[in-house]
């Protein structure tokens, strides 16, 4: 069953989105992300992707006492990043109530400490954010780009256990041009279960995920779409009822 997760991206409080991944590039959508977290939970959402951008670009923030909040609204899903570099941060977005963390730079950069953090909190509660630009895995906000290749990385996070990968093309990050299927399946065909993210610009675009009718691909992240209204949220939820009866 492939999720419907919309985003909550953070900076200095805000719930913003950035256009391909630049800091310099912000819009703001709110000032209350609680409240939008609310919102999204009260329109049938059950899992939401919050990302803590500051910490992401090496940033302190106060985005924990957020993530507390969020995930203090219901029995819902709250999968938190950003930053998370260290066993301490891991422990600390535990104990504010994230369901699952999402783990991007530590995990090219720091194998050995990666693999300690997947420890603390369990494969099942593990996702390894793989972004990318053409093709090769970005790291520190994608500032950085190393010389990993997608797949190739993916397949190493599987022998380390790693069960689910959040895929990003970093080119179509807030771009609404679609997503990247082709990637996508290439790490769906790994056996590793991938969300989806960057791109979504459209119902279409969804529906054309759940048309590839692969069940590795656990979910797609909406943002900038939804924050714009190109679509709704009951909309999409719909859409994924009717392919999933």
């Amino acid at each position: 069953m492939m999720d419907i997760i919309p985003a909550i991206d953070l900076k200095s409080g805000k719930c913003v989105r950035l256009r391909q991944g630049e800091d310099a590039a912000t819009t703001e959508y709110s000032d209350d992300p609680v409240a939008v977290a609310r919102d999204w939970f009260a329109g049938g959402a059950q899992r939401l992707h919050m990302v803590n951008l500051d910490g992401a670009f090496g940033r302190s923030s106060d985005h924990l006492e957020i993530l507390r909040n969020a995930a203090a609204l219901g029995p819902y899903q709250v999968q938190y990043g950003g930053g998370l570099r260290s066993v301490a941060s891991v422990r600390l977005a535990l104990d504010a109530g994230a369901a699952k963390l999402v783990f991007g730079t530590v995990a090219v950069e720091d194998p050995p400490l990666f693999e300690a953090m997947m420890r603390l909190c369990g494969p099942e509660r593990t996702i390894v954010a793989v972004d990318a630009k053409n093709g090769k895995v970005a790291t520190r906000g994608w500032t950085d780009v190393t010389a990993h290749d997608v797949v190739t990385f993916v397949q190493e996070l599987q022998q380390k256990g790693v069960r689910e990968v959040l895929y990003t093309d970093v080119a179509r990050d807030g771009m609404l041009t679609g997503p990247d299927t082709a990637t996508l399946l290439r790490i769906a065909q790994t056996g590793m279960h991938v969300i989806a993210s960057g791109g979504v610009s459209s119902e279409e675009d969804v529906r054309g995920l759940f048309e590839l009718r692969n069940e590795a691909i656990a979910g797609v992240i909406i943002g900038k779409a939804l924050y714009e209204r190109r679509v709704t949220l009951p909309a999409l939820l719909a859409l994924a009822a009717r392919h999933h009866s």
